[in-house]
């Protein structure tokens, strides 16, 4: 009988904070900017130059802390870890190995009906490195440290995840509940947020750990869970070979969907780790922690039981709206104003989410404002203007956060409800299609289908459907 498996991963997930400036020093951490341009002598690593730690990182490292249960360290330092890589430009890291921010947390996730918790062991404040550019065409590599000094937090999880859909869930968890903070917007494709696997492969039923490799280079949740499923197959064809697991750092080539070996695995002494002598101790009392959790925001977990009992839309509906802080403050502010949580909730479902998905975009990137999108609903609502309408509307209202009513008034949109105007273009319409009407009061229910899209098409789609309907059967006897 062959041998079966178990898959063993744990996290290391880096979190770019949305501080304005670096952890150390007052350059800006904005992105995109031209290459070396948000630098000085402290994040170029110039000797001499002295750090002196953003009070802000400490508070979102806090926020973050608290909002995934963890204990809060009252007494915590910063110390070097030392290696050498270009875009590193002291030769050491500024991090926290002995006394992290934050220890033995959790986030509760779910996999189809299964809730599982993942511990997290410890987070850590630290400051990221900067960015080599690799040139094919002149075989170089160049370097750019606007990077160098934006604020990192590191939560590192304990080995608890057993699945890819498990890790999933689990940075799909902490990615929301850090964007609900305001700590990061946690843009994987920009690199806010950044995962590295550590994966081992077990026989079923050992209480033994196997030998773990760490993969890296993962920028998309997509890259992650091929990752995982292709250094599960490679190591447990190296154990059925009979040969070791190496421990090493990998690098996951998402074209090729193939690791390559970048070097061995260094433990905690190969960092030369010290107490950075540069930064006093941070001390965090019970006031500090307090007045952080009294500015905590309502998370999804909290939003999406409140849902439930104040608002009458499907389960369904609230799950997918608070997945994104963004659309839930649309959906929330829209159904305020205009008192209509359902039709709110029918407009972000349907259209939002399909235009959306056409235009490879972000609910986080959705530009209208909730007061236009109430004024929507209201121009429907009193059948000011008619279903096709709205939704020519909301394109515009999409793409540039037109003001809706505006718009229906420059561009003539608002439905005909003159009876007389009406009336004469149905009378006109039975006229020219003698056909269609003779068919109708014939019993061919169809044929009214015909007569309708005439009379639409004259009025510019500018009639109620439904009012076009009664009064052509009205006339039609």
């Amino acid at each position: 009988m062959a041998k079966q498996y178990e898959t063993v991963i744990g996290l290391e997930v880096h979190v770019e904070l949305a501080t304005k400036t670096k952890i150390f020093c007052s350059c800006s951490t904005s992105f995109g900017g031209a290459p070396n341009t948000h630098t000085c002598p402290v994040c170029t690593g110039m000797p001499g130059s002295l750090p002196v730690l953003n009070k802000q990182v400490v508070e979102y490292a806090i926020a973050i802390g608290l909002a995934t249960n963890c204990e809060i360290t009252r007494v915590c330092k910063f110390d070097r870890k030392n290696y050498f890589y270009p875009d590193n430009p002291q030769n050491y890291q500024i991090s926290q190995l002995y006394l992290p921010i934050a220890r033995n947390g959790y986030v509760e996730i779910e996999t189809g009906d299964t809730k599982k918790k993942v511990r997290i062991h410890e987070m850590h404040m630290e400051e990221d490195a900067g960015k080599l550019v690799h040139d094919e065409w002149d075989d170089t590599s160049i370097v750019d440290y606007n990077r160098s000094g934006v604020p990192l937090v590191e939560i590192v999880s304990e080995p608890d995840m057993r699945s890819a859909d498990e890790v999933l869930a689990y940075l799909e968890k902490l990615r929301m509940i850090i964007q609900y903070l305001g700590a990061s917007d946690c843009k994987l494709q920009e690199g806010s947020m950044r995962a590295d696997v550590n994966l081992s492969v077990r026989e079923m039923g050992s209480g033994k750990f196997g030998t773990r490799t760490e993969m890296k280079n993962l920028n998309s949740f997509k890259a992650i869970a091929r990752a995982i499923e292709g250094e599960r197959q490679r190591q447990i064809e190296l154990l059925e070979e009979g040969r070791a697991v190496v421990q090493e750092t990998r690098r996951w080539d998402d074209n090729k969907e193939y690791s390559y070996a970048m070097r061995s695995k260094e433990d905690a002494q190969d960092y030369r780790y010290f107490p950075e002598p540069d930064l006093v101790p941070v001390m965090i009392d019970e006031a500090w922690i307090e007045k952080i959790k009294m500015m905590q925001p309502e998370l999804r977990d909290e939003k999406l039981a409140r849902y439930k009992k104040e608002y009458e839309i499907p389960e369904y509906d609230a799950r997918i709206i608070t997945e994104s802080k963004h659309m839930a403050d649309i959906f929330e502010k829209a159904a305020a104003i205009c008192k209509n949580p359902k039709k709110v909730s029918n407009w972000l479902m349907v259209e939002t989410l399909r235009l959306l998905k056409e235009s490879g975009m972000e609910p986080e990137e959705i530009r209208f404002s909730p007061e236009n999108l109430a004024k929507l609903v209201k121009l429907t609502d009193s059948g000011d203007i008619n279903s096709s309408v709205a939704k020519q509307v909301f394109v515009k209202m999409f793409e540039e956060n037109t003001d809706p009513e505006s718009y229906v008034k420059e561009h003539g949109l608002r439905t005909v409800n003159d009876e007389g105007e009406l009336r004469a273009v149905l009378e006109q319409v039975i006229a020219d299609n003698p056909q269609a009407a003779a068919d109708y009061k014939s019993g061919k229910e169809k044929a009214l289908g015909a007569l309708v899209g005439q009379t639409m098409k004259i009025m510019r789609g500018k009639a109620n459907p439904g009012q076009v309907n009664q009064r052509l059967k009205e006339l039609l006897g």
